[in-house]
């Protein structure tokens, strides 16, 4: 039985981009599926616009992403001899021919053609030269390109795609295309097949937008002599204007890179990328690396373009809610002992780490995980929202403090008492703690949510968070009577309305 082979070629002039790591991990998913190989090949011909740092980026991409391949990276530049030998059997074998037309006429006649309304494409002016004709043309050293020689056929010319279907097209709607240029640089049309030939490829699955080379390249197949690849062609990843999202148009939000730097979790960002064009055929929508790898299908790719739910300014969402909602959901259920090398990491970026965490201290760091992740939507939040677990030096939201402190100014004094008789308390235990600062907003005779949601805001900084008390021995009777004592000091930056 064949192995089946698959390429995901980038180009590496910018950031890998959402749509592109799609095309990734799909080509990914199937030769996991299958049992085949994987080939990253990096097709760096433009060499006025493919740089180290894009190329450095894209394997960055996929490394975080988690997808790994097999082969290469490859660098198509270094197979420029094969392109050039492919150019050159064509010439030999009478299936491409020198074609000198000027940029100047060319244009013109596609005028001609459009006042006319007639056919634009090229009429086969060199296709019929002369041997004269063309020795002359050779002698005088004018500039030329070589253009691949189209059959004159009757019928039609077409493969099964594994997406769309059928594709066909008549003969006499081909021209004679152009597969290398006049400076003697084989062009992607014919590079992209001789790469694929040597590589043995043998499934292509890529964007729709590829879909007007397929065509050309199945003539170039045949041409060559080599077995023609299984095509599946994905429908595109549009905006919410139905624009196809790109690095141009959408800047940083499409990059891969956004994602991780946002804190993100891998396969989260995997899971949201695959149901971006796919469809498991039932409700799921959270998929472990094992039941992805099961599920996918070509045949399940959607023939419609997706929607990337991206509006540009949202103050709720920024980026695809969907790509939140998938994080939060693989944030809050992963097993602990996984996420804990990721929160660990974003500690460490955030200079929130202590060894601590990882020798005497590493119960309470996976408990304390465990507390804080339910209300989180990326990593990002455990150096920002959870702050407060991992130093004292931390924000005081202002919306929490004018609720929660400002509207009641005895807090100042309150808190402090209550942190004095909890430095006291022989037991600092869940029950004790909250009997006390029950007792204390009775003493004080307002509403226990009153010192409880206070006691949050000094505590955390923030307005809502896990149960109280359950924040109390997660910190720590120190911090605790620390932070409640210094409770007086927050009223003074924020200058609280009188009330």
């Amino acid at each position: 039985m064949q192995e089946t082979r698959l390429r995901f070629p980038p180009s590496p002039t910018g950031y890998l981009h959402i749509g592109g790591a799609r095309t990734a991990l799909y080509n990914w998913l199937y030769a996991r599926k299958t049992g085949g190989k994987l080939i990253l090949r990096i097709e760096d011909t433009d060499v006025d616009r493919s740089t180290r740092e894009s190329i450095d980026g894209i394997i960055d991409g996929l490394t975080w992403l988690g997808i790994d391949w097999d082969e290469g990276p490859y660098f198509q530049t270094e197979f420029s001899d094969d392109h050039r030998s492919a150019a050159a059997r064509f010439l030999a074998d009478g299936a491409a021919y020198k074609c000198f037309c000027s940029k100047e006429d060319l244009e013109a006649k596609r005028e001609a053609a459009l006042a006319a309304k007639g056919d634009v494409r090229y009429d086969g002016t060199c296709r019929t030269l002369s041997r004269e004709d063309l020795a002359a043309k050779e002698r005088a050293g004018l500039p030329y390109v070589l253009r691949f020689k189209t059959p004159h056929r009757e019928g039609t010319i077409g493969y099964d795609d594994k997406v769309l279907g059928r594709i066909e097209s008549n003969y006499r709607e081909i021209d004679d295309f152009v597969v290398v240029r006049s400076n003697g640089a084989p062009l992607y049309l014919l590079c992209n097949v001789v790469d694929d030939i040597r590589d043995r490829i043998t499934h292509v699955v890529r964007g729709q937008d590829h879909m007007t080379n397929t065509i050309k390249q199945l003539l170039l197949y045949e041409a060559l002599g080599a077995p023609i690849p299984v095509f599946a062609h994905m429908p595109l990843t549009l905006d919410t204007k139905k624009a196809k999202i790109s690095k141009r148009s959408h800047g940083e939000i499409v990059a891969v890179q956004f994602y991780r730097d946002h804190g993100f979790i891998p396969w989260a960002f995997n899971n949201f990328l695959v149901l971006l064009g796919w469809s498991p055929g039932d409700d799921r929508e959270f998929f472990s690396r094992e039941e992805l790898i099961e599920a996918f299908s070509l045949e399940r790719i959607n023939k419609s373009a997706s929607i990337f739910n991206y509006r540009k300014g949202d103050p709720k969402f920024f980026t695809d809610p969907k790509a939140i909602a998938i994080n939060e959901h693989y944030l809050r259920t992963m097993p602990i002992e996984e996420l804990a090398p990721l929160v660990k990491e974003e500690l460490t970026t955030a200079g929130l780490w202590d060894n601590a965490y990882d020798a005497d201290r590493h119960s309470w760091f996976l408990a304390t995980i465990e507390l804080i992740r339910s209300r989180f939507h990326t990593l990002k939040d455990f150096s920002s929202l959870g702050r407060a677990y991992f130093s004292d030096d931390f924000q005081i939201d202002e919306k929490a403090f004018r609720k929660n402190l400002a509207a009641t100014p005895d807090l100042q004094l309150w808190l402090p008492e209550l942190a004095r008789e909890y430095q006291a308390m022989p037991d600092f235990s869940l029950a004790e703690t909250e009997r006390l600062a029950r007792a204390a907003a009775e003493r004080a005779g307002v509403k226990p949510g009153i010192v409880i949601n206070a006691m949050r805001t000094v505590l955390t900084g923030q307005l809502a968070g896990p149960s109280m008390f359950d924040i109390l021995l997660a910190l720590g009777r120190e911090t605790v009577v620390k932070r409640m004592q210094a409770t007086p000091e927050l009223y003074h930056p924020f200058q609280p309305q009188q009330p």
